[in-house]
């Protein structure tokens, strides 16, 4: 009996997924962005300040339960690897599920959640009571804003990058023109900013269920059996609590990161976001690649074609690396006009420029931070992710504490130290996984 043969993965089928999902993951912080720079221009530091807090706060928010978007797109890869297509459904009614019932609980805490979590940023008077108008509004948004990431997940996991990438545009689009219009021409002030983001969320939820209703074959309407499989539902429990887990300890990092940033002062909080802003367009950018390793490993990993997954990690780091200096040197060349674009505050301005060179360094070792995550994602290697990623937090702790006498740089350094820990502890244990997996 021969073994089954499998197609060659080629530069060509990463990119239809990586384009894509490279702009549509590029779009997702936007609506921090468009916040932060419309808010920017009403030239007060305070204001500036909570909403770059309050925009954090949620991008670090939500991301904790980005597992939501990740297990759903590669347990869609895997079940298309495998030919489960009738899973499908499954999959996206599940994912909504969870979703919904963890957007509604954060909805009933948002009181005793921005009490705590405001205290620990420990930001000013001032800054405090801009980023806690801000929040509390916005948090409206958590269901949808959850859901969205199910959809995302499950249209790349059937490398539909497209189509993500569409209802991206549309959600960030609605996004900067609310904003525009409530922040500027209404005077709605920080409070125009979180209606805005709202409402965006909002409409790309909308179209994601026409989307989504489009393309599923059945509908949304799945057989409870199928619905409550019990070895379906443990194995995504399960990878679910890993993944949670591991963006936690990621979490930690930034939330670390900006409450040291705010104990600094106004300006230098106020300049982190500012640049803590280029760190995440990166970021999302060479998340785009990781989306296509996502994609592509679990889509091997389901079809048992070791070759195929070897290929595709192979041809994301190395697309990555080219990428990665790419974006550096645009850091590098459009950095200080960005920086003015973004504020009229020239205090904040030169702080930012000063640690410029940090958001331009960052890129190369986050080719490897981002592209193991996608690969480990794909194979759903999730306790071992876990692991390394809590690895990580203990090795940026540790050289922020053997660098704090540097103030502001002794933090930066220590975030790109924590990207270079990532990267490498993953990229190390990648071959015993490799082996253990396709054995």
């Amino acid at each position: 009996m021969h073994a089954p043969v499998h197609p060659r993965i080629t530069s060509r089928q990463v990119f239809a997924i990586a384009g894509p999902a490279m702009v549509a993951n590029l779009t997702t912080p936007l609506i921090g962005i468009v916040s932060t720079t419309a808010i920017g221009h009403l030239n007060d530091a305070a204001l500036l300040g909570g909403v770059a807090m309050a925009s954090i706060i949620f991008d670090c928010l939500f991301w904790l339960f980005a597992f939501l978007r990740m297990s759903t797109l590669a347990f869609t890869a895997q079940a298309l690897g495998a030919g489960e297509t009738w899973e499908f459904s499954a999959i996206l009614v599940r994912g909504f599920i969870v979703a919904g019932l963890i957007g509604i609980a954060l909805i009933v805490l948002q009181v005793p959640l921005a009490s705590v979590t405001f205290s620990l940023m420990g930001g000013s008077e001032g800054v405090t009571r801009a980023a806690r108008t801000y929040f509390m509004i916005r948090i409206w948004s958590a269901p949808l804003a959850l859901a969205n990431y199910v959809i995302l997940g499950w249209l790349v996991g059937q490398a539909r990058a497209n189509l993500a990438l569409a209802l991206q545009i549309v959600i960030n689009i609605i996004n900067m023109i609310a904003t525009v219009v409530l922040v500027q021409a209404c005077h709605a002030g920080i409070a125009g900013a979180a209606i805005a983001a709202v409402l965006a969320e909002a409409a790309g939820f909308i179209a994601g269920i026409v989307v989504a209703w489009r393309i599923a074959k059945t509908g949304f309407t799945v057989p409870g059996a199928t619905l409550f499989d019990r070895d379906k539902l443990i194995r995504m429990l399960a990878v679910n609590r890993d993944i949670m887990i591991r963006t936690a300890a990621l979490i930690t990092v930034f939330l670390f990161f900006t409450a040291k940033g705010a104990r600094a002062g106004d300006v230098t909080l106020a300049a982190n976001s500012v640049l803590n802003n280029f760190l995440l367009v990166s970021a999302f950018f060479l998340d785009g690649l990781a989306n296509a390793a996502q994609q592509l490993c679990g889509k091997t990993f389901g079809a048992r074609d070791a070759r195929g997954f070897a290929d595709s990690t192979r041809l994301v780091l190395t697309w990555g690396i080219g990428f990665a200096l790419v974006v550096s040197v645009l850091f590098a060349l459009f950095g200080p006009a960005l920086i003015n674009l973004m504020t009229t505050s020239e205090d904040v301005r030169r702080a930012a420029r000063d640690f410029l060179v940090f958001v331009i360094l960052a890129p190369l070792p986050g080719v490897f931070a981002f592209g193991f995550d996608g690969i480990y994602v794909g194979a759903t290697w999730a306790p071992a992710m876990r692991n390394l990623m809590l690895l990580s937090l203990l090795i940026f702790l540790a050289t922020w504490w053997a660098l704090s006498a540097f103030g502001n740089a002794g933090l930066w350094a220590a975030l790109i130290g924590f990207y270079v820990a990532r990267g490498g502890l993953q990229g190390a244990c990648y071959p015993a996984l490799l082996r253990k997996t396709f054995r």
